[in-house]
């Protein structure tokens, strides 16, 4: 597209509040949830490196896990805090088209991520005598690049031929981050091969990965229903239903937000589910599917002695 039919150099984006007020007290708390996030995600990282015990399948996802996390979230909240803290609501044509790029593909990842992790569960509780012979090193490494590489060459072509599209204005986004389905409103050409591009890859994604993720769990739950003891079905029942928990609230979100009937967002609804699978869930997932691991917690009770002996 010839650069003469592209007039806007910058988009506004008009964030969560509409109040001074509102947006100190939105900064304070998204500050905190931010830190949760990289701290949870860190501690995960870090512990699971330097403990020898931990050196299996499971953490291997997980610490993979971590570094998805806080990759994804700095894609867009240290921006949406400058903008709260500073009021400056604007944001760069190129900025905003690589903000648009990472949000997409490793939100896509994250979900591959969660997939894989139920399997990696499901082998582990179903078939525990196999695990170790299925979930070997070279496997998980595949597992793990699949999950990148398929989320980037899903979501690069779309986000290439949005680049290209000519926008002569209006400028403006409810949003606190460049949304993909916002960005093609504000283009002044049709932008139809692309919506539908989209919705056929999300409707590949979002259920595609889910059912992977429920099928598991629910292979799961049936193995645990046959545990003799009730001690131990309940303590199996408390991890697999904090975990399910997330899933359905990441999941539930995210098809609601991108593949409904109405597709064209910029209504403030849709804000408030994109900070909860962008923020709530992405503050909780280290603690549901780590911190809360015995082995994990007696791991980080042993760092913190050893730093504190040092």
């Amino acid at each position: 597209v010839s650069m003469n039919y592209t007039t806007v150099v910058e988009f506004v984006l008009l964030g969560l509040a509409n109040s001074r007020h509102l947006e100190i007290t939105l900064f304070l708390v998204l500050v905190i949830a931010y830190f949760l996030i990289l701290l949870g995600n860190f501690s995960v990282i870090s512990i699971t490196l330097v403990n020898n015990f931990l050196q299996t399948p499971m953490y291997y996802f997980l610490r993979n896990f971590a570094l998805l996390e806080i990759t994804f979230t700095s894609t867009f909240m240290p921006s949406t805090l400058y903008s709260l803290l500073t009021e400056k609501k604007t944001i760069s044509l190129p900025g905003c088209f690589l903000q648009m790029m990472f949000f997409y593909c490793l939100g896509t990842c994250t979900l591959f991520h969660m997939a894989v992790m139920s399997l990696d569960r499901y082998v582990a509780i179903c078939h525990p005598l196999h695990y170790t012979a299925i979930m070997n090193p070279r496997f998980c490494l595949q597992l793990i690049l699949s999950c990148w590489a398929v989320s980037f060459l899903l979501m690069f072509p779309p986000t290439i031929m949005t680049v290209q599209l000519p926008f002569c204005g209006p400028n403006v986004m409810n949003h606190f981050y460049c949304d993909a389905s916002l960005l093609l409103q504000l283009s002044c050409t049709d932008t139809g091969l692309i919506e539908e591009l989209m919705f056929v890859i999300l409707i590949i994604i979002l259920p595609g990965t889910l059912i992977v993720t429920a099928v598991s769990y629910g292979c799961i739950i049936v193995t645990i229903m046959q545990i003799p003891s009730s001690a131990g079905r309940r303590k199996a029942f408390s991890t697999c239903s904090a975990h399910l928990i997330v899933v359905m609230v990441f999941y539930s979100t995210c098809i609601y937000r991108y593949i409904r009937p109405t597709q064209r967002g910029g209504q403030d609804s849709d804000k408030v589910l994109s900070l909860f699978f962008s923020v709530l869930t992405q503050m909780l997932n280290p603690y549901i599917y780590s911190l809360r691991n015995k082995q994990v917690k007696q791991a980080l009770k042993e760092s913190i002695l050893k730093f504190s002996g040092s």
